[in-house]
């Protein structure tokens, strides 16, 4: 085996994924301290910051989208031993985010005003939003830029060195929402866009740092990336077009949840702040399952690398199994102490006890997710991303006519809404599961 390719054993995909679990869960304590803080401003303004959060999440997940398509030819180089074919990969995938993400932040200038006047019923819930997106924006390069560093190490079995950057913008992120939303320390006090202006600095900070990294463990000499930072057409052709399914992959993805959030905004001032709540606890149970997906996704890609494809569906299944375990032990806790969990976000017992079915509703259906993240990252491994890309436009085409019925036609109570990640879920894992045991995956060059 080369230095870079992995072994299909429980310890190798446990050493990947507990530096990228910290990776993860380090941020969402940083939107767990955001969502508590403007809480304090007001329902309003928790509620606002879950439509202005999925917007966000969209731009981000799509330029994560193009490290997401790099990250498999990066794992797939490593898996055969190709270090000048990594190197190469990831200094013009740098290029392209950078650019890409640009065009992205233009985009999203000119679109967030017609999108939000188009949805939001409320005229200053608009206002709020708008602003706030056309403050957030601005740390999108350095977010995209950052997602694909992530790519790099995790590529290389380096994903302890995500921690770094996550800890540093998430430092940042929450000194500075406590100092721009409530104006101390001789800050202006900003309210609901200082949570904005504290996120483009973290973005800014976890960005220079994970450089930093970088350079320090002199990964920049190894492969050497200096030499290929130059910007090469047909290799940028070809990362696109396994990143492009991808892409609009996640696009579609989590602008279903964006519509999600649009119809709660329907429902009520009340509906929409105990959702945000929601989301962010979903957020933080989901974080160890992401993680395992993340590593499923490389750990495939690299052993199809070394030709060893009649491991792939062994291994998706021990990653999923670790990451069911993992879910059940959190939704344990999350079902005895969910008043506990909730009452952490809010002090209105009122928004907390009407938010409670719910919760208990999204613990259940993490369970699902457990298994299908694992296992639809493990055939996004594979290479053939335009299958996921057809997986993810059928399930988020039946959770949103779902959505539609229960939300914006029946007026269903929260958790019924809410019971869309059930079959959103289960959709996603019956297309994962038909389509790995159909073998069609194999032999597929990337």
């Amino acid at each position: 085996m080369n230095n870079l390719g992995v072994k299909a054993t429980n310890r190798q995909i446990l050493k990947l994924a507990a530096p990228i679990s910290l990776a993860l869960l380090i941020p969402q304590l940083n939107f767990f301290t955001n969502t508590v803080f403007l809480g304090m401003l007001g329902q309003r303004e928790l509620g606002v910051n879950g439509i202005t959060g999925v917007f966000y999440l969209i731009l981000s997940m799509i330029s994560y989208g193009l490290a997401s398509g790099v990250q498999i030819q990066m794992a797939r180089r490593a898996g055969e031993g190709d270090e000048k074919g990594l190197g190469q990969l990831f200094a013009n995938g740098a290029m392209l985010s950078v650019m890409f993400s640009l065009g992205l932040m233009l985009l999203t200038l000119w679109l967030v005003p017609l999108l939000f006047g188009f949805s939001l019923h409320d005229n200053q819930n608009f206002e709020l939003s708008v602003h706030f997106i056309y403050i957030r924006v601005w740390g999108l390069p350095f977010l995209a830029l950052t997602q694909l560093l992530y790519s790099f190490f995790i590529s290389i079995s380096m994903s302890r060195m995500l921690i770094y950057g996550s800890v540093a913008a998430t430092a940042m992120n929450i000194l500075m929402d406590y100092l721009l939303i409530f104006g101390y320390g001789g800050f202006p006090e900003m309210g609901f866009s200082g949570a904005a202006v504290a996120s483009v600095i973290a973005e800014i900070a976890g960005c220079l740092v994970m450089v930093g990294v970088l350079l320090y463990n002199r990964l920049h000499i190894k492969y050497p990336l200096l030499r290929y930072l130059r910007f090469d057409p047909e290799l940028s052709q070809r990362s696109l077009r396994v990143a492009a399914p991808l892409i609009v992959q996640f696009l579609f993805s989590i602008g279903g949840w964006l519509v999600f959030f649009f119809f709660i905004e329907h429902l009520g001032g009340q509906a929409l702040a105990a959702s945000q709540v929601l989301r962010n606890i979903f957020g933080i149970i989901s974080v160890g399952t992401w993680a395992l997906a993340t590593t499923c996704n490389t750990m495939v890609s690299n052993i199809i690398g070394q030709g060893r494809q009649d491991e792939v569906i062994r291994l998706i299944w021990k990653i999923a199994r670790l990451s069911f375990l993992y879910t059940f032990v959190i939704c344990a806790v999350l079902l005895l102490f969910s008043h506990t969990f909730l009452s952490v976000y809010t002090g209105d017992e009122s928004l907390i006890q009407f938010a409670l079915p719910s919760l208990r509703v999204i613990a259940v259906a993490t369970l699902i997710m457990s298994l299908s993240t694992v296992v639809f990252n493990g055939v996004v491994g594979t290479g053939n991303t335009i299958v996921n890309l057809t997986m993810e436009m059928t399930c988020v085409g039946i959770y949103l006519v779902y959505c539609h019925f229960i939300i914006r036609l029946w007026h269903s109570p929260l958790y019924l809404c809410w019971g869309s990640e059930f079959v959103y879920w289960t959709a996603l894992l019956v297309g994962a599961v038909a389509y790995l045991y159909s073998g069609r995956w194999k032999n597929k060059e990337i």
